[in-house]
């Protein structure tokens, strides 16, 4: 339909993001088992936010495009860990997964991941540069405690996840009010960093 506007991806990615995060720091402080965690892994953090992240590509965000594919890919791969263990391949199996040591390298590899994207939140909002703030701040405690063995940081880490997951969904909230209501009812704060105007040189 003409003069149709299309949707914007980034209230599923930032939904699946924030739900899937928020369960998965319940089940840690014991307040609900695996299971569910397993499954809005897979359904919503996992497909439903790596879908999100393809159709980010294109409206041209590369942040958008990037964070919600990796981490959509990131929930489907730690479902799989899981699920892995559960079967309980043999230790010489080429799936054999060495609890807690790998789990913590692969946790790793998404700090790191997460610190480049920390950066780029700068020159987004003061919304985004929190979330990634917190969940920097969460990744690093998971690295503690998976290849450090720090299980007593586990359930500060658990709260900051929480409070990252919140932040999320207050940016979904943003984007869906805005629309809805026609005016900025919840508002992301500036950039930290701003961008350099780009100058177009002269035919």
């Amino acid at each position: 339909m003409a003069g149709q506007t299309q949707g914007n991806p980034a209230v599923v990615g930032l939904a699946g993001f924030g739900a899937t995060t928020l369960l998965l720091q319940f089940h840690n402080l014991g307040l609900c088992g695996a299971g569910v965690v397993f499954c809005m892994a897979i359904a919503f953090g996992g497909t439903a936010q790596l879908i999100a992240g393809y159709l980010e590509f294109n409206t041209g965000n590369n942040f958008g495009f990037c964070a919600f594919t990796a981490y959509g890919a990131f929930w489907l791969a730690l479902a799989t860990i899981f699920l892995f263990l559960h079967l309980g391949f043999a230790p010489k199996s080429v799936l054999a997964i060495n609890m807690p040591t790998d789990l913590g390298y692969f946790l790793l590899v998404f700090t790191i991941f997460t610190a480049i994207l920390f950066i780029g939140s700068f020159a987004i909002s003061v919304a985004m540069f929190l979330t990634f703030l917190t969940l920097l701040i969460g990744f690093i405690g998971l690295d503690l405690a998976t290849l450090a063995g720090m299980g007593n940081v586990m359930e500060i880490t658990a709260i900051d996840l929480i409070v990252c997951a919140l932040i999320a969904w207050y940016m979904m909230a943003h984007v869906i009010f805005l629309q809805v209501f026609g005016k900025n009812i919840l508002p992301v704060g500036s950039p930290l960093v701003s961008k350099p105007q780009l100058v177009a040189k002269a035919a």
